[in-house]
C-alpha cells in the first residue's frame, strides 16, 4: 500500500472533500463496486451511496478491489435511488445521471459549477 501513496484512513477522514457523493444504482459486480470507493478514495469523493441490490461492504469481491477505501470512504445504503436522490436535493445536492448512451453528453465537457455539491 506504501508504493499507491495513499492517505491512512485516519488522514482520509481529516481531509477537505471534494463535494460530489456518487450514487450506485443495482450494481450487478461488486468489483466494479470496489472500484468505484478506490476512485471515490482517491478523489476525496465526499462519500458514495449504494441503492437497489449493489453489494455493500463488507464483501470479499468489494475488499479485493477496493484496496482498503471502503474503510476510508463514508458510505450509506438505500433501499431505492428515489430515497437517496429526495435526500440529496434536500441536502442541496445537484444531482446528475451518468450513463452511456446514444446523444448522451460527454461528462468532461459538462460546466460543472465548482461551488455546487453533486
Amino acid at each position: 500500500m506504501d508504493e499507491l501513496n495513499r492517505k491512512s484512513v485516519e488522514e482520509f477522514k481529516r481531509s477537505d472533500k471534494t463535494a460530489v457523493i456518487a450514487v450506485l444504482e443495482n450494481i450487478r459486480s461488486a468489483y466494479n463496486v470496489g472500484s468505484v470507493f478506490r476512485t471515490a478514495d482517491a478523489f476525496l469523493l465526499e462519500a458514495v451511496y449504494l441503492t437497489g441490490y449493489t453489494a455493500c461492504p463488507p464483501h470479499k469481491e468489494i475488499k479485493k478491489t477496493a484496496l482498503g477505501a471502503e474503510e476510508s470512504v463514508e458510505w450509506k445504503h438505500f433501499p431505492k435511488a428515489t430515497d437517496v436522490i429526495t435526500v440529496l436535493k434536500e441536502n442541496g445536492y445537484k444531482v446528475y445521471a451518468v450513463e452511456q448512451v446514444v446523444n448522451s453528453h460527454q461528462l468532461q465537457l459538462v460546466g460543472f459549477n465548482t461551488n455546487e455539491r453533486i
